[in-house]
């Protein structure tokens, strides 16, 4: 595969938040509700697909039949040890591999569509990891996305400012609340398709990765 750049295979390593996500994800897909938000993220997709951050492999038993082949890149270590694992319960074929979402080690226009859920707030270069997403799609391919992000509240936007600042990426793997998923795609080049906003939870108290954004873009034909 073709490697773009050097970035270690480890550049994101986040043990104590990895094993927290690897024992909690599970229940909180089921209670906040993010099992239908992850068959809703991936329903229609087919032929081949890369996921980028692919965290424990949550997305795995939800692509479609008509899917041919998931390449799963996962940067933290022991993520990816859980992601193999999940891979192999999987209906389709997933290919874990390491990797980085700012230098992407495959070849361009080579994948029908991409997957980003959980990802951009965590990133260290957003408009570089969205230019990498969009080298390695095909023309008119799409990017399904699943992302929390700027409230559009001024308090909860406070907040989230005010926790990115603090412990909030620390202690939640580098996370941060505050960046705009859409607006950063729709700079990137691509074209939206399909967007809808929704709360996690969608019941109860929030909190500031509650506001999130779910829906599909496309990479122009041209360019």
């Amino acid at each position: 595969m073709e490697q773009r750049a050097k970035i270690a295979p480890d550049a994101v390593h986040h043990p104590l938040f990895a094993r927290f996500y690897g024992r909690f994800s599970e229940t909180a897909d089921r209670r906040a509700g993010l099992a239908a938000h992850r068959r809703d993220l991936l329903a229609g997709l087919s032929g081949r697909v890369i996921e980028i951050g692919a965290g424990n492999g949550l997305n795995f038993p939800h692509y479609p039949g008509a899917v041919s082949e998931v390449v799963a890149i996962e940067p933290e270590r022991g993520l990816r040890a859980m992601a193999v694992r999940a891979a192999l319960r999987a209906d389709v074929p997933v290919d874990v591999v390491p990797g980085a979402a700012e230098a992407l080690p495959v070849k361009s226009e080579a994948f029908d569509a991409a997957v980003v859920s959980l990802v951009l707030c965590s990133v260290r270069d957003v408009p570089r990891s969205l230019a990498e997403i969009r080298r390695v799609l095909r023309p008119g391919g799409e990017l399904r996305f699943f992302e929390h992000g700027r409230a559009e509240g001024r308090l909860l936007a406070a907040v989230q400012r005010a926790a990115d600042r603090t412990l909030w990426p620390v202690f939640f793997g580098g996370c941060h609340t505050a960046r705009d998923p859409l607006a950063a795609i729709e700079a990137a080049g691509f074209e939206m398709v399909d967007c809808r906003r929704l709360w996690l939870p969608e019941k109860g108290p929030r909190h500031p990765a509650s506001p999130c954004v779910l829906g599909a873009a496309r990479r122009p034909d041209l360019g």
